[in-house]
């Protein structure tokens, strides 16, 4: 018994007839899984779905930590701490309890995350996003292997959680399976950001967004500066005796 196969035809009146079905790389791309707004509107319309997407991998690369990062997030974060927990795995400073009270974040929503080894915070990593208790995940990162991305990415489209991953600015260069990958630079009030990657048209130039009470460019790489909230570096962690991190 044979079978037909009629072939399909990929001729432009056939595409033009599937107009959900072919995604053009001239167009914005969209997300399966819900997307939140930022609180910014000039970056809500430079992101497919106008927001920040939700079980996947969203990476922000940085010069370093500090430049404001958390304030672009803060939106975000305030809209999760109203009902579900805040994540923090391998913060680069002493989360500041008083200034996340300011901003309307309580503190008991957060849970920080500190760990002597890098593999011992990517499974602590990996275990927040599969059991799904947080509604948020921000895991700094200095060396990660693709594969380690990868496995972060498969266990985030499994939840609604918003992970985001800061890293160095010069892994931009590198692969990655993330479909959001944001380059961000320090500017005269708020942030200056590069589209490294997304479901949508390349963007060979960068926008800054402004963002309420950052400080001057030229002042954001103190280390007194007053717009982080994460004011001191971590001291050594102690020994975790087996336990393959410490929740603090």
């Amino acid at each position: 018994m044979s079978a037909l196969v009629s072939p399909i035809s990929t001729s432009k009146a056939t595409l033009s007839s599937l107009p959900h079905a072919v995604w053009r790389a001239d167009q914005m791309g969209s997300y399966q899984a819900a997307t939140t707004p930022t609180g910014y509107r000039t970056l809500d319309a430079e992101l497919p779905n106008g927001g920040w997407p939700s079980a996947a991998l969203i990476e922000l690369l940085l010069p370093q930590a500090g430049i404001g990062e958390m304030r672009l997030l803060r939106p975000t974060l305030g809209l999760i701490a109203k009902q579900r927990r805040i994540a923090l795995v391998q913060p680069p400073h002493l989360p500041q309890v008083a200034a996340w009270t300011a901003w309307g974040l309580p503190a008991d929503r957060l849970l920080w995350v500190r760990t002597a080894r890098s593999a011992d915070a990517l499974w602590s990593a990996e275990q927040i996003l599969r059991n799904g208790s947080c509604g948020a995940l921000l895991f700094w990162q200095q060396q990660v292997r693709t594969e380690s991305l990868r496995r972060l990415h498969l266990a985030a489209q499994g939840t609604e959680i918003l992970f985001w991953m800061m890293r160095p600015l010069a892994c931009a260069q590198d692969a990655s399976p993330s479909p959001l990958r944001l380059a961000l630079r320090p500017a005269d009030g708020g942030i200056d950001i590069g589209i490294v990657k997304r479901r949508g048209p390349q963007r060979d130039t960068t926008f800054t967004l402004r963002v309420d009470d950052m400080p001057l460019a030229s002042s954001t790489y103190s280390s007194t500066s007053t717009h982080a909230h994460m004011d001191r570096r971590a001291p050594a962690a102690p020994a975790t005796r087996n336990l393959p991190a410490e929740l603090v």
